[in-house]
């Protein structure tokens, strides 16, 4: 796992989420740890998937970090366990989960891909959080595997009954995302066994996504607003679009020493535009620009326009 040059090891943000409010996030297993390796992902693309459930990083330490950053002041609408892969895959979940309850009564989140949901030690540990995040991006074995990319164990019959499985025994909210990817899960044909294993499901909001941020498959093409808006109405009457089309506005404060690191740590987990650091970190545009100008410059961050809006990535390099 990538370690900051600053305190936090397992912790990043709090960070504008659209779905989450002001979330701080908790990153658990190393980058691109994860049991498929889906076209949209952020993280890059064909690196080995597991599905071996293990200690990845050492849970009380995970808890230290929190307890410290409490201390300091923490001010989040949610905990949000997820960042460099799959956070399901980590085998002391329910321990971490349990470990953050008992700190704090800030809602707990846990986005996963779902894909572990049909092990019962798995849904015994997600069952603690406050809402649980999974994803449901196709509607056969066929689109399962063009667009997640699962481990070749990985079924998808099998994964869709743990969804199920989860919502019989499960409390708490389900916000299930669907990611769209044009021509690959648009047609109606997907959208309609979609929409039926949806029924099955029951989730309490279905959210929809697209490519709106940068990706690293070509294959993963943006499906804009108003074909989002149709497939919507096609889905289910509770859909909602998540994906973010508006221009961002840019807004003001100060730097202050050590906030390049504070902005590489949240880069590190995904591509971000100058409004989503200048928000996650209560910076000021004016001067978070000449900072991000250097770290292009050093090639340390890379720039990529999509949709009308620059978001800058880590440079693959700079994750090592």
């Amino acid at each position: 796992m990538t370690r900051d040059n600053g305190t936090y090891h397992y912790l990043f943000g709090p960070v504008p989420s659209r779905r989450l409010g002001k979330s701080l996030g908790v990153d658990i297993v190393p980058l691109k740890t994860c049991t498929q390796n889906c076209l949209y992902c952020q993280l890059g693309r064909d690196a080995p998937v597991t599905l071996q459930r293990k200690v990845y990083v050492p849970t009380e330490a995970v808890l230290d970090e929190l307890r410290r950053r409490i201390a300091e002041g923490l001010e989040a609408d949610f905990i949000t366990v997820s960042g460099s892969g799959e956070p399901t895959l980590h085998s002391e979940l329910g321990v971490l989960l349990d470990g953050i309850k008992a700190l704090t009564a800030v809602p707990v989140a846990v986005i996963t891909n779902g894909t572990l949901l049909h092990q019962p030690q798995v849904r015994q540990d997600c069952a603690k959080a406050d809402v649980v995040l999974p994803s449901l991006d196709a509607g056969d074995e066929a689109t399962f595997g063009r667009i997640n990319n699962p481990h070749p164990d990985l079924d998808f019959r099998t994964f869709v009954e743990g969804l199920c499985r989860f919502r019989d025994a499960y409390k708490g909210q389900i916000w299930l995302e669907v990611f769209f990817c044009k021509d690959i899960n648009t047609d109606d044909d997907s959208i309609e066994k979609i929409a039926r294993l949806i029924a099955k499901i029951r989730p309490d909001r279905i959210q929809l996504n697209t490519a709106v941020r940068p990706v690293t498959a070509p294959e993963a093409l943006l499906v804009g607003r108003d074909e989002l808006e149709r497939i919507a109405e096609k889905l289910h009457p509770k859909a909602e679009i998540i994906a973010d089309f508006a221009p961002h506005d840019m807004r003001a404060a100060d730097v202050q020493a050590g906030q390049t690191e504070a902005i590489l740590a949240m880069l590190r987990r995904r591509p971000c535009s100058l409004e989503d650091i200048c928000k996650g970190l209560s910076l000021s545009p004016e001067n978070v620009r000449p900072v991000m100008d250097r770290l292009v410059k050093t090639r340390r961050v890379l720039p990529d326009t999509i949709s009308g809006t620059e978001f800058y990535k880590i440079n693959i390099t700079d994750r090592i």
